[in-house]
């Protein structure tokens, strides 16, 4: 099958500079920055600048906004992608804005961000017109199926957002409702392409946890390229078997010894990023995902949720 560009979803918490750098080590083609708000942008808020830094050598990396009123979207995406506020650290420029209508999270949705957009398609509409006006790069948007069972309108979002100059849709297969469970129903997502100008890419999200998963997803939908997220957390070699399935080649899995040295690696690099006490702090329970169904790892999970050094981390990986 024709290989399709793999994306690492944006996740609050997890898809910092460190984390995405692995994951193009390791077969990702595009990434996409943690969640930036925009209202904190527009009062230049230093703590969420740094959210959107871009380090050498992730080159194709997207900064993801949320927020729900046009003109402070519009501000904040400007300044995002010119790279001109307090704090802001580029290696490369933002490959695009990408609009976040999809985080599912309480706190977001109550705020009217996230996924509560979907239930007004002509507000989606008018953000991504602001959005558009602001920027001269791609400005792409991210979905859901709908808020819930009663309302799957991702055509109409979507279109919405086409129709106002949006240059990309991902659509994740699941409501607003449904959070992260039961299955992502990749009907929603063929919906969309279907329903889309040819030229505008669509991207498949949700339930990616093979190579087989990928090529399923590819097949039944007909989209132009793949998201992958909580796979890749303590797997990042998800982006690795998908590019085998594509090319039709075998993929081998990870030895439990280089399981557990690249989670060492990506703990240091967040040491590195953010210093020994926030870096530990933040990564114990990055660290965590690595060791799921080893032998032990619970009592090394116990361990790492104590850890407050370097030193302690290294011991209970054993590097």
């Amino acid at each position: 099958m024709e290989h399709l560009p793999l994306i690492l979803a944006p996740m609050a918490g997890f898809t910092d500079a460190p984390f995405r750098l692995l994951c193009r080590r390791l077969g990702a083609d595009r990434t996409v920055t943690e969640m930036v708000s925009a209202q904190a942008m527009v009062y230049k808020d230093r703590k969420t600048a740094t959210l959107a830094r871009i380090p050498e050598g992730d080159d194709h990396c997207a900064v993801q906004l949320f927020g729900h009123d046009p003109a402070v979207m519009g501000e904040a995406a400007a300044m995002l992608a010119s790279g001109d506020y307090t704090g802001a650290s580029y290696a490369h420029l933002p490959a695009a804005i990408d609009i976040n209508m999809g985080c599912p999270v309480r706190k977001i949705v109550t705020s009217g961000d996230g996924s509560a957009l979907m239930q007004n398609p002509a507000l989606c509409g008018n953000i991504v017109a602001a959005v558009v006006r602001a920027v001269q790069i791609p400005v792409t948007v991210k979905i859901r199926a709908g808020w819930d069972k009663e309302h799957i309108n991702a055509v109409a979002v979507a279109m919405a957002c086409v129709e106002n100059g949006a240059a990309q849709i991902t659509v994740h297969g699941r409501t607003r409702n449904q959070m992260y469970a039961p299955s992502s129903d990749n009907g929603v997502i063929r919906a969309v392409r279907r329903a889309l100008p040819e030229a505008v890419p669509v991207i498949g999200n949700g339930d990616i946890r093979s190579g087989a998963d990928a090529l399923a997803m590819a097949e039944e939908t007909g989209c132009d390229g793949i998201m992958i997220g909580r796979e890749a957390l303590g797997n990042p070699w998800i982006f690795t078997a998908v590019h085998a399935a594509f090319a039709g080649i075998s993929f081998t899995p990870p030895t439990e010894e280089e399981v557990l040295r690249t989670a060492m690696e990506l703990v240091d690099a967040i040491v590195r990023d953010k210093g020994e006490e926030a870096g530990v702090r933040e990564s114990r329970g990055r660290a965590a995902h690595f060791i799921r169904g080893m032998r032990g790892s619970a009592r090394m999970r116990e361990g790492l949720n104590r850890a407050t050094t370097l030193a302690q981390v290294r011991e209970i990986l054993r590097y």
